[in-house]
């Protein structure tokens, strides 16, 4: 039973129900900047290169036989990811600092709401005169 007790406040709790929303919203983002990536950004690069889809770039080790594929190595494939991966990896640099710069203003805001006002020329000289009054 302690089990289920502790499975239950970790699942409830806002963390693990963030968690599972960041990695859902992350998969279909994934998605998104793959097809981003193999639609509209590698066909002009490839176009540049000499008419190239990337995908089908490999080298072969061995050519098929019969019903055995061939062997070979899809380094095309991993450029495809490898362009993949980067974009992905900016696009969350970019979230992440955009949210941390966002919590740098709202900890300024706060500090400046927490210190206290600078006295008035007013008050400096009203401290300075009841000083002078305690010490006769």
């Amino acid at each position: 039973m302690k089990i289920l007790d502790e499975f239950k406040s970790f699942a409830v709790k806002g963390n693990a129900i963030d968690m599972a929303v960041g990695i859902i919203i992350g998969g279909a983002f994934g998605k998104i900047i793959t097809s981003i990536v193999s639609d509209i950004i590698m066909p002009p690069i490839g176009l540049l290169v000499g008419g190239v889809n990337f995908t089908d770039l490999k080298f072969m080790l061995k050519d098929a036989v019969g019903d055995v594929p061939a062997v070979t190595i899809n380094y095309g494939n991993f450029i495809q990811v490898a362009f993949d991966f980067i974009i992905i990896a900016f696009s969350i640099f970019m979230v992440i600092k955009l949210l941390n710069s966002a919590k740098r203003k709202e900890k300024v805001e706060e500090v400046k709401e927490e210190a206290p006002a600078a006295p008035t020329k007013e008050e400096i000289l009203l401290t300075e005169i009841r000083d002078l009054l305690k010490n006769k």
